[in-house]
């Protein structure tokens, strides 16, 4: 028999009755939104199922869930995956989890900020994925975190603002520093759309469904700090010519950056949103093997 937690949360989740219960269940809680932390309660179930579908969670699966909020992901997780690891900044939000979710000995809340989680320090090894609902502040810097972590997950599933889901999969012509970071470690794609009215409170944006693929290894053969410090200087001035923006941004003897440019059979006059992931790569070899962009050890 359900206890009465859990009837009230499954009330919580009724379509009928979306808004006005999860506002009671909070409020017998004792928790008011907190805006800086950038909470947003998913309420839909419709989209809870999209983000499962799209996450394909397997009985044999170990999941890292970032942001649980009131657990109505976190329910679903354990109970279709091996292992989940729920991490929330929240204090308050880390223990009420535990209360909301029904006793699972697959399931392990971590109150830590995301940033500092050590998958490896929580006995996470590969084949892992990450499902989350990110606040939209730490979007970038979350991302950067998985992608670059060791272990790195196999797969990210990712409920982010729209016009960063869009960022993330762009292709060349309005491509950014964003799309190169999560293009270089894995195939992006964006599986929905999420309307405001799935969350409470609403936020003033829409949202996104993003599943990444995570590569082996990076798609480029390259060395990233380096790398990512000429695609960081290209993109530092996104409507200025790419040779002006680098000449400015990396050291160049007077006229090398056009000519490293023209090396790598890029028009100086291009505009780094207009590059592809393969002509940073060349640009990258050519920069290197001049020793104008020292690889870093």
């Amino acid at each position: 028999m359900a206890s009465a937690k859990e009837k009230d949360w499954d009330t919580a989740l009724r379509a009928d009755a979306e808004v006005p219960a999860i506002r009671s269940l909070l409020r017998r809680l004792g928790i008011r939104p907190r805006k800086g932390l950038g909470q947003n309660f998913l309420v839909d179930e419709d989209v809870l199922a999209r983000i499962m579908g799209v996450a394909e969670i397997e009985p044999a699966d170990v999941v890292v869930e970032v942001g649980p909020g009131l657990g109505i992901l976190t329910r679903e997780l354990v109970r279709r995956a091996a292992r989940v690891v729920a991490v929330e900044i929240d204090p308050q939000l880390a223990e009420i989890v535990l209360r909301l979710v029904p006793s699972a000995p697959n399931l392990e809340v971590v109150n830590a900020d995301v940033l500092h989680f050590d998958p490896a320090g929580h006995g996470i090894t590969p084949p892992y994925k990450v499902v989350a609902n990110l606040p939209y502040y730490i979007t970038s810097p979350t991302m950067r975190h998985f992608l670059e972590e060791v272990p790195h997950p196999d797969v990210m599933v990712v409920m982010v603002q729209r016009e960063v889901a869009e960022r993330m999969v762009a292709q060349p012509g309005e491509m950014s520093l964003l799309s190169v970071s999560v293009q270089f470690y894995g195939d992006a794609r964006m599986a929905a759309v999420v309307p405001t009215s799935a969350f409470y409170p609403q936020p003033k944006v829409e949202s996104a469904i993003v599943r990444i693929d995570v590569y082996p290894r990076p798609v480029l053969d390259v060395e990233p700090r380096s790398f990512f410090r000429l695609v960081q200087a290209g993109f530092s001035q996104p409507r200025k010519q790419l040779h002006n923006t680098l000449a400015q941004r990396l050291w160049f003897p007077p006229g090398g950056a056009r000519e490293a440019l023209k090396a790598a059979g890029i028009d100086p006059a291009r505009r780094a949103q207009t590059l592809s992931l393969e002509e940073w790569g060349v640009l990258w070899k050519v920069l290197t093997v001049q020793g104008l962009l020292k690889a870093e050890g």
